[in-house]
């Protein structure tokens, strides 16, 4: 059985993808570039629980270095590729654009070139609910055109569905693009909402609340996302034989090529998350209101109704049951 390359092995959804497919008993070749981008400790942490799996590898490399990603291509030969290294958040690229274009657009076309000089079978990419930008039209399906990116992030996982596309096209490898939907879950990022919030809350410091709390996001359990990470990987894209050029679905093509959406298909209200947080952690949250920040958009839903059909799965972890469960990893790595 050839391993399964996961890239981002030591980011959040990497690492809980490449331990369910060790479990599994199928090996796995990690990469990641170890970016300082957030706490390092954690990212070392996840690979040494990982690490501790007789069928795992790692290298540490930048997607944006062809030589090293194309060798180990060639070393391993590689089926199935889930890319799922990038440089994340919003926020962050209205300071640091040039780190997502080489990570992100860079990086992205390398995977590209090695899949297509290696005979992978199937590419699943990691694409982002921030696509859907400046669309209003709710919940988001993937049937809808996103050409209203609100942040250089989300333009970039706009590009790697095009980029995709093309390759998809003209060298006929399959692609499978995922919209993540704000996941979380125990070893979520420090930079995200439920980490920065519990932190917050158990150390009595004030949270911000953008929006003045009338946010909107679809909280997706982390260990419902790699279910569908799972048996999205053993469906090959296919292409769609009624897909029309005159009336072109932006989720399917005519070549092997396929977009869905990630997400609980429930939108939790900012205020309900906190309150969330405060019943698993006994504690009460000191609010800071704060106005919607730029690149920031006031909801998210998806509609999940491809995935329910072309896999039989949908995410459907509540958020009570998610939110203990990350608050209970927390205290326990933490030493709260």
């Amino acid at each position: 059985m050839n391993p399964v390359l996961v890239t981002g092995a030591a980011g959040f959804i990497g690492f809980h993808l490449a331990e369910r497919l060790l479990r599994a008993g199928r090996p796995v070749v990690g990469l990641d570039n170890m970016s300082a981008y957030y706490d390092v400790e954690l990212k070392r942490a996840r690979l040494r629980a990982l690490q501790e799996h007789a069928g795992f590898s790692f290298t540490e490399a930048d997607l944006a270095d062809y030589e090293p990603l194309q060798a180990l291509f060639t070393q391993h030969k590689f089926d199935l590729v889930f890319n799922l290294a990038a440089q994340a958040g919003v926020r962050y690229s209205l300071q640091n654009p040039h780190a997502y274009v080489r990570s992100n657009l860079d990086g992205f076309v390398n995977i590209l070139e090695c899949c297509r000089h290696n005979g992978v079978k199937h590419l699943v990419f990691a694409s982002s609910s921030s696509v859907y930008g400046a669309g209003t039209k709710m919940p988001f399906s993937v049937h809808q055109n996103v050409d209203h990116p609100l942040s250089l992030y989300a333009a970039t996982k706009k590009s790697n569905e095009l980029l995709a596309h093309s390759y998809s096209h003209l060298y006929r490898i399959p692609a499978t693009g995922l919209r993540f939907f704000t996941v979380y879950g125990p070893w979520g990022r420090p930079d995200m909402a439920m980490h920065l919030f519990t932190s917050a809350i158990l150390e009595g410091r004030p949270i911000e609340v953008f929006n003045n709390g009338e946010m909107q996001r679809d909280f997706t359990y982390v260990d419902d996302v790699v279910e569908a990470l799972l048996r999205v990987g053993d469906r090959p894209a296919a292409a769609n034989p009624d897909w029309r050029g005159d009336a072109p679905d932006p989720a399917t093509s005519n070549a092997p090529y396929r977009i869905y959406n990630i997400g609980n298909n429930e939108p939790v209200q900012l205020m309900r998350l906190i309150e969330t947080i405060e019943q698993a952690t006994g504690k009460k949250a000191i609010k800071s209101f704060l106005p919607m920040q730029p690149g920031d958009v006031p909801a998210t839903f998806a509609d999940v109704d491809a995935l329910m059909r072309d896999v039989g799965f949908a995410p459907k972890t509540p958020i009570e049951d998610g939110v203990q469960r990350f608050v209970d990893w927390y205290r326990g790595y933490y030493g709260v």
